[in-house]
């Protein structure tokens, strides 16, 4: 029994609510079962985020394109995955909370360094990358006030906006979905809409809570895009245009 609260106690389950299902047997208590539920989906996030965008950085690599992809797209949600981050980390809030973001933030870089790369300006690939680090360096720092944190997560919701608008304009414009990857769109939609739950049992946070629902629907959206562009391809739209 022993072993078993090492374990368990108290990275998924306080106390309370370890005697409560193990000792008391009452594994019907809401509480603890809302808080076992939580950190089961957050820990499956987390897991799930290592390698939520390696479909998508495999598809690029593969067919030696990001045509489709939008780096400004790619860069405003580098900007919110940051945001969230840098805000949780300074607010304390558990690993199991955000731990996902960490993996989709050097996912999202390694994208934006392939779009740059294979559209020939390798330079600017590496010059981004060189100035992420710098910044998130300055932001985790004593001498960024807290305020700018928090204007920073609050800006979540509309650089989450921005970048979804944009990447769905593109394949709009496109009529075709060119090298997203529905595997990581779908992922993320799922992810984003678990997160809505576990950060309001775990950090209790509006702010970032109201992040988590604008990104759930955003991701939506481009997963309507990618289910009604199904069976186009850029190919066949080039051959409808001639």
């Amino acid at each position: 029994m022993e072993a078993v609260r090492g374990l368990l106690v108290p990275g998924i389950l306080p106390e309370k609510c370890f005697h409560e299902f193990f000792v008391h047997f009452n594994l019907l208590e809401v509480v603890c079962l809302k808080i076992l539920l939580s950190k089961v989906l957050g820990i499956g996030i987390i897991v799930g985020s290592i390698l939520v965008k390696v479909p998508q950085i495999i598809k690029i690599v593969r067919s030696g394109t990001a045509e489709g992809l939008s780096f400004n797209s790619v860069l405003l949600e580098l900007l919110a995955l940051t945001g969230t981050m840098v805000y949780s980390i300074t607010r304390g809030f558990n690993f199991s909370a955000w731990g996902e973001v960490l993996f989709l933030i050097i996912q999202t870089l390694i994208i934006g360094f392939l779009i740059q790369h294979l559209g020939g300006r390798t330079a600017w690939g590496t010059l981004l990358l060189g100035i992420y680090f710098t910044v998130v360096a300055i932001l985790l720092s004593p001498v960024t006030p807290m305020a700018v944190i928090t204007g920073l997560q609050a800006f979540n919701m509309p650089a989450v906006i921005i970048s979804r608008l944009i990447q769905a304009v593109t394949n709009y414009k496109n009529g075709h979905t060119g090298q997203l990857s529905a595997v990581t769109v779908a992922l993320l939609f799922l992810g984003s809409l678990a997160r809505i739950f576990t950060s309001i049992q775990e950090t209790g946070d509006l702010l970032m809570s109201l992040t988590y629902v604008v990104s759930s629907t955003c991701n939506g959206v481009i997963l309507g895009q990618l289910l009604y562009y199904w069976n186009v391809s850029s190919v066949d739209k080039k051959k409808k245009t001639r």
